[in-house]
């Protein structure tokens, strides 16, 4: 007899999801692994596909994207059985409405993943606190890394302190999953932080690594950020917008303009507005850059089986933001959770665990 897999799906925008059944996958591609989920992250993204018609998710699909739990299969002959076993506990990044593929959908309580965006995590760490890392982590490190955003240097994949690589980089949303993040990874790879956030949040992010830490929604702040690019000396490698509304791309990209340096990059974790990017300035979203894979592939390797394995294991990366638990009816909670994603969100991550 079958084992039973429940899934949570979204046929179109602008109506509730379905959870339905149906069989346990039995077999996995090359390089992939099947996961049974104990933990699931929510992400502004899946609140977003409820709501409107997202051209990227192939409608109906199974939307989710940070999962974590234990390996149950691994596709034979293939680099993922160098890395993987089933009963290793993992957390992974989950491809949500991918067309024809609903398997790798993360709200399910079985899941497929691909090796390459998937890492083991230590006992000390629950899956709560793991299923906070993959989409966040994803998408800082290919911002900053990637040759189609700021191209920095790597950080140290132990997690150690790198020698000071004499650039700033700006992080808008520091105390944000992928700004959180995108500070510590900085810090590795010897790369000064400026960042902003809210007053309440500035202990956090300092504790972090942030050399210096505006509130964003301060009179002046864009001529103050600016400001204190200038005054430091370093060169300014880029920013990175890494949260806010859909508007705060404009600021970041006036704080570009106004820098005595020219030419200031701004990697964007949200969608550009056609208005917010002034003369002498560049301003991309982070998910429309892909080489012949698909996004993150450039990064990822790294990230997820060299870096972050690894400074999980030695306790060098800090669990942030810290996973706020909605509730623990697994599927039968997700949409709770996606509704408590419309809410004031704020230096925390949203996590229902499996009953």
């Amino acid at each position: 007899m079958s084992r039973i897999n429940r899934s949570f799906w979204q046929d179109k925008a602008g109506q509730p999801a379905v959870i339905r059944e149906g069989p346990v996958p039995t077999e996995v591609g090359d390089d992939e692994i099947l996961v049974r989920v104990e933990a699931w992250g929510m992400n502004p993204y899946e609140a977003f596909v409820q709501k409107v018609d997202v051209p990227v998710f192939s409608y109906p699909g199974i939307p989710g994207t940070d999962v974590a739990g234990t390996v149950e299969l691994v596709g034979g002959g293939s680099a993922a059985a160098s890395r993987f076993r089933a009963g290793d506990r993992v957390c992974g990044k989950a491809v949500p409405g991918a067309p024809g593929r609903p398997a790798t959908g993360g709200f399910q309580d079985y899941v497929v993943l691909e090796a390459v965006m998937t890492a083991k995590v230590p006992d000390a760490l629950t899956a709560a606190d793991a299923a906070t890392f993959p989409l966040c982590i994803a998408t800082a490190a290919y911002a900053l890394f990637s040759q189609h955003f700021l191209a920095l240097a790597l950080p140290r994949a132990d997690g150690g302190a790198a020698a000071p690589a004499g650039k700033t980089v700006l992080v808008w949303g520091g105390a944000s999953a992928v700004g959180s993040n995108a500070i510590q990874m900085l810090r590795m790879a010897g790369v000064d932080v400026v960042t902003t956030c809210s007053p309440r949040n500035f202990a956090a992010v300092r504790a972090l690594g942030a050399a210096a830490v505006f509130d964003y929604a301060a009179p002046g702040v864009v001529d103050d950020v600016a400001a204190e690019l200038d005054r430091r000396g370093a060169v300014c490698a880029g920013i990175l917008q890494a949260a806010g509304p859909f508007d705060a791309v404009a600021p970041c990209c006036r704080v570009a303009r106004k820098c005595c340096q020219n030419g200031i990059f701004v990697a964007c974790a949200n969608v550009v507005p056609e208005d917010a990017v002034p003369e002498g300035v560049r301003a991309e979203f982070v998910l429309t850059k892909g080489a012949s894979k698909p996004v993150f592939y450039e990064t990822s390797s790294f990230i997820f089986e060299h870096f972050l394995e690894k400074v999980l294991a030695n306790g060098s990366y800090k669990v942030v933001p810290k996973p706020e638990i909605v509730n623990d009816r697994g599927l039968d909670g997700i949409q709770e959770a996606l509704d408590a994603m419309a809410k004031d969100v704020s230096a925390k991550k949203l996590i229902v665990v499996a009953k």
